[in-house]
């Protein structure tokens, strides 16, 4: 009888190898790439979207480099004081890498990044939990844009809806979701049918590091040590 893939032993010393593995190559991959890229930047990023940035880093690819991973580990690379930086004030752009950061490296004309960063912006429906950017609200009547299947659905959602002569009706008004309040998952779900996007994926610039200058872009930045 053959063994079931679910039930093949792993063992604890190939994981743990294959993790070091992974971070000495992260290490050597950013560091390799100082040594072709003249400018460097921490940015931050919300509500990630893997195809959409992957889209992004795809237009950059021929003067540019992207590293997302272990905060830590990316720390390790640039080093994280003057003593073991790799550059000269690398160690400052290293204590802003937390939190939702990635690496930039480039060898485009700052004014150029600026302008790039500044004009990606993307809209996506928002995920379970995210903080509504404004109360939607629907009132009572005929819903037409769903074909009667959908009711079902609908009213798992907290909709109340029924059919009235294959038509979906919402017998009474109805508040999918308030400004500011996290998002449930019904109201994820029933902002998507309604092609309601609140969600905006952003990579915002933090700061900018140069042989000759660190620039931050952001006022109240921690510099200050932390893991």
């Amino acid at each position: 009888m053959p063994i079931s893939k679910r039930n093949r032993e792993v063992t604890l010393s190939k994981t743990k190898k294959k993790g070091r593995v992974a971070k000495e190559s992260l290490v050597n991959a950013i560091k390799e790439a100082l040594d072709h890229y003249k400018t460097a930047y921490v940015f931050s990023f919300e509500n990630m979207k893997n195809q959409k940035f992957k889209d992004f880093r795809e237009q950059l690819n021929s003067s540019s480099r992207f590293f997302l991973g272990s905060n830590k580990v990316m720390q390790v690379a640039l080093g994280r004081s003057p003593a073991d930086e790799a550059r000269p004030r690398l160690h400052k752009l290293s204590k802003l890498l937390r939190g939702d950061t990635g690496l930039f490296l480039t060898n485009l004309p700052k004014e150029e990044v600026e302008r790039i960063f500044g004009e990606f912006e993307e809209h996506d429906f928002a995920k379970t939990g995210t903080l509504a950017t404004e109360k939607i609200e629907l009132k009572a009547g005929p819903l037409d844009q769903f074909s009667h299947e959908m009711e079902p659905f609908l009213r798992k959602q907290g909709l109340p809806v029924r059919l009235n002569k294959g038509v979906i009706e919402l017998v009474s008004d109805h508040v999918v979701c308030e400004e500011g309040v996290p998002l449930s998952p019904g109201a994820s779900r029933a902002l998507r049918v309604l092609g309601v996007k609140m969600a905006t994926f952003k990579l915002n610039l933090m700061c900018r590091w140069s042989e000759d200058e660190f620039e931050v872009y952001r006022e109240g930045l921690d510099l200050s040590d932390s893991e």
